[in-house]
């Protein structure tokens, strides 16, 4: 059932190419009607060539707000008004609103992450050895989320060195507290990172379409948690190797919640109904 649409209904949306496989239209809409708040949230496939004109048109169309996605989060910072000091840092943007014409750009991905630790796993990173495979933005928003959280170790593997290498160097200096480290894959160093981690994050793309994501989990303590940020109906070949390793582990379904409930609070001032958004995307996963 669809919300109801009036004179007043106020539009929420999320930019994105692709944008039709997006589940943030189920979740959000859901909410929205618990919550009783007069809007509607739609997809909108924007192409790269066409983001300044569809940023541009949130202001006179006044459309309350957007999510954006791949691949716009760090093309659309130039876009906008303001930019939250955490989004620049990060460097990308999945958040904006529309605020009297001004736009107003966040990122909710870190914090929704860490929420989802806590949530899915009751991990605390505090003082914590985080591993993330990746090199992307996801594990940009990752690593600033986790240092700010207290994370006493840091390491970044990824199949090109020198991504990780530059991606480490660029956030050294600013998170003293944390210790970093770039690993090349498949080394003695990564297996020795992987022995001392407390959690792993497949921070990757690999797993969404049934790829596996290689572990010598000889090396990884029992104690150790995993996080796949990728999801999909039936748990990912990652989630299902480590279920059977007996991990404690979770996807990134409760990462989508949660970076989507504090983008619905930006947009309404309002906290959304507890736990609508994550029964209604475990509803949708598996009816189909």
């Amino acid at each position: 059932m669809t919300n109801n649409i009036f004179g007043t209904t106020r539009i929420l949306g999320i930019f994105g190419d692709p944008v039709a496989h997006s589940l943030s239209p189920l979740m959000q809409n859901a909410a929205l009607r618990e919550a009783g708040i007069d809007a509607v949230y739609l997809p909108f496939h924007v192409l790269p060539d066409n983001l300044p004109q569809a940023v541009a048109a949130l202001r006179p169309l006044n459309i309350l707000g957007v999510n954006v996605t791949v691949p716009h989060k760090e093309a659309v910072l130039t876009l906008l008004d303001e930019v939250d000091e955490n989004a620049r840092l990060i460097g990308a943007v999945n958040t904006i609103v529309n605020r009297a014409g001004c736009l107003h750009g966040f990122n909710t991905d870190g914090a929704g992450f860490v929420q989802s630790l806590a949530g899915d796993l009751d991990f605390d990173p505090a003082g914590r050895r985080v591993l993330l495979l990746g090199a992307g933005g996801a594990c940009r928003a990752a690593l600033v989320a986790l240092a700010q959280s207290g994370a006493a170790w840091i390491g970044v593997a990824n199949r090109d060195p020198a991504r990780a290498r530059l991606l480490v160097d660029s956030f050294s200096s600013r998170f003293p507290g944390t210790a970093f480290a770039h690993l090349p894959l498949a080394s003695s160093l990564w297996e020795q990172a992987l022995g001392a981690s407390d959690l792993v994050v497949n921070t990757t793309s690999l797993g969404l379409h049934g790829e596996e994501v290689p572990l010598p989990w000889a090396c990884v303590p029992k104690k150790c948690c995993i996080y796949d940020m990728v999801y999909r109906r039936g748990g990912t070949p990652l989630w299902h190797a480590a279920r059977a390793q007996g991990h404690p582990v979770a996807d990134g379904l409760g990462m989508l919640a949660a970076q989507g409930e504090r983008a619905f609070t930006l947009w309404t001032g309002r906290k959304p109904p507890f736990g609508v958004m994550k029964s209604r995307l475990l509803a949708e996963l598996a009816d189909n």
